[in-house]
């Protein structure tokens, strides 16, 4: 697509039937024979800008329910992290795995894997069956892979048996230039934002829904108390928007004063410098802290006036669980995702069985959530969290610096689209939101 009709959504729209989809695109993918290129190495030390190969890919036959899509925007999620640096495990298992599942599923099975989960572009095919979406149409694309062949998935599609997330379970991920989806996957894409603001809210935006504000994760209501580990990251920067949003009072811990600046800026008063604060919730290794602990719900009654918190919205996971289970309030609610820090949990189970409290486990989100999720975004409720944009060619690059956590909110990938600001159809709306949309840029 050309930089004329990417920046002219009436020109793409009349002219996108009538393109010829080529052979091959770029797509920044792994190799199933380097998938042991970093054993040895310390996690921290496993380096994304040597896994992640921007190359030509063969474009893959389009099914019936699915849409190929023109990327013009993707973004970094820790879903590609993991990928890029095979941990906790390879994922060509997943497309193994899926491969098995049917004639068609068996294109997932390759070699090589095209990665990423979030995308804002235009559709440029739809399968056979498909009639809510048509060539032309302006889409962001959230990450819920699902057959929906079973009856489990019909009340929750999250629960579906073959629920998968696309680009991490699934091929033909949104970091490319083309991409296949489902078309249950894609929503309108929000006619005030950019190429790349659009793109970087997808996966972080609807995980942070469902885990806070869904009947399945923590029903988040108002005046609630919500604590909210890395609350301007990716995630978090989405959550401490919907707690003030939702009329609840988010208690942000961040890790810098810089952070912690975010955060006021996007409304919140109640901010926790766990670096200048020097919480150390481990010994060591093997041994934690309960005193610590204590210190951080002394802190976090210090600041809501004698409260606890009615909700811990958890992912760092292994480093912050402890803790999380013991600040939250008697029947309080630790929601949990992600485990960043790691994967096995250790917490004292008398503060959860006498104190009546509840872990709850949270994944993505449905289709519904998804949608309700986007609308946020679309009404100018919610609002993205971009702070850098790279080239996709430097998609090693990005993704390194979310590893290392060497950045803030969001990172873009600029895919077919030749140069940021692009593809804003409503500039009033954007105007009066400019603010919001920016205050994570640069930063």
């Amino acid at each position: 697509m050309s930089a004329e009709n990417a920046a002219d959504p009436a020109r793409a729209l009349a002219g996108v039937a009538g393109l010829d989809v080529p052979e091959s695109y770029l797509g920044v993918a792994v190799r199933a024979d380097e998938v042991s290129m970093f054993d040895g190495q310390a996690t921290r030390d496993k380096d994304p800008r040597k896994s992640l190969h921007v190359q030509e890919v063969p474009t893959p036959e389009l099914g019936p329910g699915e849409a190929l899509i023109a990327v013009m925007a993707s973004a970094i999620n820790y879903n590609t992290v993991w990928t890029s640096i095979f941990e906790p495990m390879s994922t060509f298992g997943f497309l193994q795995r899926y491969g098995k599942l049917s004639t068609l599923t068996r294109r997932h099975d390759l070699p090589y894997h095209v990665v990423g989960s979030d995308a804002a572009g235009v559709v440029l095919r739809v399968g056979a069956g498909v009639t809510k979406w048509q060539p032309g149409d302006q889409v962001v694309a959230h990450c819920l892979s699902v057959e929906l062949e079973d009856a489990a998935g019909h009340d929750d599609t999250m629960l579906d048996p073959q629920q998968r997330i696309w680009g991490f379970e699934t091929n033909f991920g949104g970091l490319a230039q083309l991409a296949i989806v489902k078309t249950n996957q894609l929503m309108p894409k929000p006619a005030h934002l950019t190429w790349e603001e659009a793109a970087a809210p997808g996966l972080v935006n609807s995980t942070a829904y469902r885990q806070l504000v869904s009947r399945h994760g923590a029903d988040m209501k108002q005046g609630d108390v919500v604590l909210i580990w890395g609350a301007s990251g990716g995630l978090g920067s989405y959550a401490t928007q919907m707690a003030l949003n939702g009329g609840a009072i988010p208690v942000c811990v961040v890790s810098s004063p810089e952070k912690a600046d975010l955060c006021k800026r996007m409304g919140a008063e109640l901010v926790i410098d766990r670096t200048a604060e020097a919480y150390r919730f481990w010994k060591d290794d093997n041994t934690q802290d309960p005193a610590e602990w204590k210190r951080l719900g002394a802190r976090i009654r210090e600041l809501t006036g004698g409260e606890d918190p009615d909700i811990v919205f958890e992912h760092p996971g292994r480093e912050t669980f402890g803790a999380s289970v013991f600040v939250a309030k008697r029947g309080g609610t630790i929601v949990t995702c992600a485990s960043t820090s790691g994967f096995e949990h250790q917490y004292d189970n008398r503060y959860l069985w006498m104190h009546l409290k509840r872990i709850v486990g949270s994944h993505f989100a449905n289709y519904h959530e998804a949608w309700q999720a986007n609308r946020l975004i679309d009404l100018g409720l919610v609002h993205p969290t971009l702070s850098k944009t790279f080239p996709m060619e430097q998609t090693g690059q990005a993704t390194y610096e979310v590893h290392r956590n060497a950045h803030q909110g969001k990172v873009g990938v600029l895919c077919l689209a030749p140069e940021e600001g692009l593809g804003v159809r409503d500039p009033e709306k954007r105007a009066r939101h400019s603010e919001a949309i920016n205050r994570f840029r640069g930063v």
